[in-house]
């Protein structure tokens, strides 16, 4: 799957100019924020996503991307609703197709 970059408009609050950018690949989800001298990135393993939460609203949209691994929830807002919806389905049918191992069984040797 080729990475897909989702960024934020400049008409909302905190991205008017330096945009926040969602980028999701089949082995991360990556939020990216840049400001004047330095640039704030954190990533999610795609296995460790445990929830993509979207608040819609009139316009724009908030995404909260929560992992399994107990770290800070990944929150970007100002996103165009569709751009919302297809971070959540990319990162659902990355999600379906990564094998699945039961919690009881060991890995082979």
């Amino acid at each position: 799957m080729p990475t897909q970059v989702f960024c934020a408009s400049r008409w909302t609050r905190g991205n008017r100019l330096f945009r926040t950018c969602i980028e999701v690949s089949d082995k991360s989800v990556t939020r990216r924020k840049r400001s004047w001298f330095s640039q704030d990135e954190m990533s999610i393993s795609i296995s460790k996503v445990a929830s993509v939460h979207i608040k819609t609203g009139l316009l724009w949209s908030d995404i909260l991307i929560e992992s399994s691994g107990g770290s800070d929830p990944m929150a970007s807002h100002g996103h165009r609703k569709s751009d919302a919806l297809r971070i959540k389905e990319l990162v659902e049918e990355v999600q379906a197709t990564l094998p699945k191992t039961a919690p009881d069984q060991q890995p082979a040797d």
